[in-house]
């Protein structure tokens, strides 16, 4: 085992692929001498080539455009995407190319690409550097969506998603890339578990909350600290967003009969949405109270200043764990609004 940063097992994890797979190339915007903004690809163009880390212009629809000619014709590329705001203008690509070829052309065509997208906020930058785009992808039929949240997972299922012959939007949260963690660079893929399976995080028995990405850390926490009030708390991650391992997370809720839901997206019509619905029509007769959902509030996303009242915290989910306890904090209207995100 060694230990590595999040952004570090990445980096292994795309050198890895480079090495043993010739038809894997990267490209992006300044992902070869420079190594990435956040330097995740440092170091892989001076050993493998510019051919095969290519660095790209700044046209985001170009780039996934290119990627998708070359999937056709055999290769596995790895797109980076330098910001989580800049996938929209590779958009109309990702949905009506990406997302759609397996299927209009039978079966024929396969479309093994990845897009990394560096996501999600906490790092002290403004809208198009800090967003939480997951929503739009995760309703996009024909896509893979996947979320890691420590190093092991991010070294494994980069490789598996390379290894996909689906496509594969890969977020990688970015307030985490310098956290740090055991990482078995040995690990043989066909004893990993599958990047479509949950991993629960931490067991519990009194209530469940589920989550991916970053906030699987400030959910650990919130467990930590509701075992000074004599709560045990079960912390499912997620991993993949589609599909979703609902046999986990419906596992989970019907031992511990309450349910939290937490993503840093937006409230209305988020990844939050689906799961709180499909958790009521698979477990509705074992729930002893509402789910409750602990989200970013239906705003673009604020000035960093202000980040830390949008980003979930741990009093914000240790209120919602209250509230699925019926601890009596649910009185208050005005935590009630921040709970859930709204804007009362």
């Amino acid at each position: 085992m060694t230990t590595l940063t999040l952004g570090a097992a990445i980096n292994a994890g795309l050198s890895k692929a480079l090495e043993t797979d010739d038809r894997v190339l990267l490209m992006g915007e300044d992902i070869g001498k420079l190594g990435g903004v956040f330097r995740v690809t440092d170091g892989l163009q001076q050993r493998f080539g510019a051919q095969r880390v290519v660095d790209t212009p700044l046209a985001e629809a170009g780039i996934v455009g290119t990627a998708v000619g070359l999937a056709l014709r055999g290769y596995r590329p790895v797109v980076e995407i330098q910001f989580d705001g800049f996938v929209y203008p590779a958009f109309d690509q990702i949905v009506c190319q990406v997302a759609k070829l397996h299927y209009r052309s039978s079966g024929r065509i396969r479309m093994p690409l990845v897009i990394r997208i560096p996501w999600a906020g906490g790092v002290g930058a403004a809208e198009h550097h800090s967003e939480s785009p997951e929503a739009y992808f995760v309703h996009t039929a024909g896509l893979r969506v996947v979320a890691a949240s420590n190093p092991q997972d991010a070294y494994v299922m980069l490789r598996q998603a390379v290894a996909s012959d689906d496509p594969v939007i890969f977020f990688e949260p970015k307030r985490l890339y310098h956290a740090k963690g055991e990482v078995d660079l040995e690990a043989d893929l066909a004893d990993a578990p599958p990047m479509h399976l949950a991993r629960v995080a931490q067991e519990g028995t009194d209530a469940t909350i589920v989550t991916y990405g970053a906030q699987v850390r400030t959910a650990l926490d919130a467990a930590l600290a509701a075992e000074d009030e004599g709560l045990s708390l079960e912390v499912i991650d997620l991993r993949s967003l589609s599909p979703i391992d609902m046999n986990t997370v419906a596992a989970s809720v019907r031992k511990t009969g309450r349910v939290v839901v937490t993503h840093e997206a937006a409230r209305e019509a988020g990844v939050g949405a689906e799961l709180v619905a499909s958790i009521t029509e698979q477990c509705f007769e074992y729930l002893e109270a509402p789910p409750q959902r602990v989200t970013g509030h239906d705003i673009p996303y604020p000035p960093s200043k202000l980040e830390k009242h949008h980003v979930p915290d741990l009093d914000r989910i240790l209120f919602a764990v209250d509230r699925v306890m019926e601890r009596g904090t649910g009185s208050s209207a005005a935590s009630a609004a921040a709970i859930e995100g709204g804007v009362r």
